[in-house]
């Protein structure tokens, strides 16, 4: 017995090598079967006939075993239905989202220190030559809102612009005009000349919850068709809370990625439909990009498709709101006695404004516009922004511990030429 378990033992290395041989050579075939009938599935129907292949697929007879293969290999190579509701914004919208490309030609400013005689006694003839002009080149993005190709995008994308090129999704490209641009609150309306093109629905912005999803589309740093997703943060964020003080829109807030390129691309509710036009990052920010509310956006453009410009109401005068601090600052620094430490305060009047006109002075204080108490600045900016030019307002004010109603006409702001 001690010799046949050790012969036996010697044995075995050679059989388990030769049972490992054939179970690699065996899964080496079914390996390579695997592969071929998922890049042939003409072959799927041929190879379930084969009952060899039912005990390696199911215990159950070999009909069923053939159904469930055939089946499995066609789910796997039929495409699939769209999963989930931002892949049927994606699919709705996308094609109606364009990249914008804007070049303008600008003149180059040669150094002072160039103009120096000694500069140039010193450097003579080896002075570089300096070019008079250059070629500025950026790229945001649009969205189509007719079909027969009129683009909102942002007014800072086109400021100036020489030449404008649309190029939509299915890769056509065509020159652009700028029907009308308005800085002041950064929207553009661009007219392609083509027909039957894609475009997307307008939703309203009144009516938005914060909270709700929201779908950006554009081309961030160059890359097109680029679709990031979040929430809205916040709405009715007012311009100088995000830097740009000189905006007349309060801004709609996001988490969903916003980057350079994605302005001027539309900003999608959880039903595919614009609900503002993205506009602005604050640097070194993550996850805080700002968008235009699409029903300001679309009054403006609007007006830019009917007359090319945009009128916006203007009184003419800097103002701050009051605080005890501010109050004790503005003495100490201007000698200033403000009487009150909340209001309105004219730091400022324009000259040749409405508000010079009517004879407001700095220093005055802002308590009532049409009878209606102001208590900040944005509110006054606020009620300023829905008059029409030419509207004469009563304004209260306190001068001096003395109250004061004075009748301003509303002029038209004054259109700052591009750079």
């Amino acid at each position: 017995m001690k010799d046949v378990s050790l012969h036996s033992a010697k044995q075995t290395p050679s059989k388990i090598s030769l049972a490992y041989l054939g179970l690699v050579l065996v899964g080496m075939g079914i390996g390579a079967g695997g592969t071929f009938v998922l890049t042939n599935p003409q072959w799927a129907e041929h190879l379930a006939d084969h009952s060899v292949i039912s005990p390696l697929v199911t215990n159950q007879s070999s009909a069923p075993a053939k159904e469930n293969l055939a089946t499995n290999l066609q789910s796997r190579l039929t495409p699939r239905e769209p999963s989930n509701f931002v892949v049927d914004v994606v699919e709705s919208t996308g094609p109606a989202v364009v990249r914008i490309n804007a070049q303008k030609t600008v003149k180059s400013q040669v150094p002072q220190a160039f103009n120096d005689p000694f500069f140039q006694r010193f450097f003579g003839s080896q002075m570089p030559p300096m070019p008079n002009e250059r070629v500025q080149r950026g790229t945001g993005s649009g969205f189509i809102v007719s079909n027969d190709g009129k683009i909102f995008t942002n007014a800072h994308v086109v400021d100036g612009a020489d030449e404008v090129t649309v190029t939509l999704k299915d890769g056509r490209s065509f020159p652009g005009r700028v029907m009308g641009s308005d800085p002041s609150t950064d929207v553009a309306v661009v007219k392609i000349d083509a027909g039957d093109l894609p475009t997307v629905a307008l939703g309203d912005s009144d009516r938005l919850q914060v909270g709700e999803w929201a779908i950006a589309i554009g081309n961030p740093l160059g890359l097109d068709n680029t679709v990031t997703t979040g929430i809205l943060s916040a709405t009715g964020r007012r311009s100088a809370d995000i830097g740009v003080p000189d905006k007349r829109v309060e801004f709609i807030q996001t988490d969903a990625a916003i980057n350079p390129g994605n302005s001027g691309g539309p900003l999608l509710n959880a039903d595919g439909q614009v609900i503002g036009m993205n506009t602005a990052i604050i640097q070194n920010a993550q996850g805080i990009g700002f968008a235009i509310p699409i029903n300001k956006a679309q009054e403006i453009a609007e007006q830019l498709i009917a007359t090319g410009k945009v009128e916006h109401a203007y009184l003419g005068i800097q103002m701050v709101t009051m605080t005890p601090e501010l109050q004790s600052q503005i003495r100490q620094e201007t000698n200033m006695d403000i009487p009150v430490d909340k209001g309105v305060v004219i730091m400022q009047v324009m000259p040749n404004s409405p508000a010079a006109i009517a004879k407001l002075q700095q220093g005055d204080v802002l308590q009532s516009l049409q009878g209606q108490p102001v208590e900040n600045a944005e509110q006054v900016q606020s009620l300023v922004g829905k008059l029409a030019v030419g509207d004469e307002v009563e304004l209260g004010i306190l001068r001096n511990g003395q109250k004061e109603n004075l009748k301003v006409t509303i002029g038209a702001l004054p259109i700052t030429p591009p750079n």
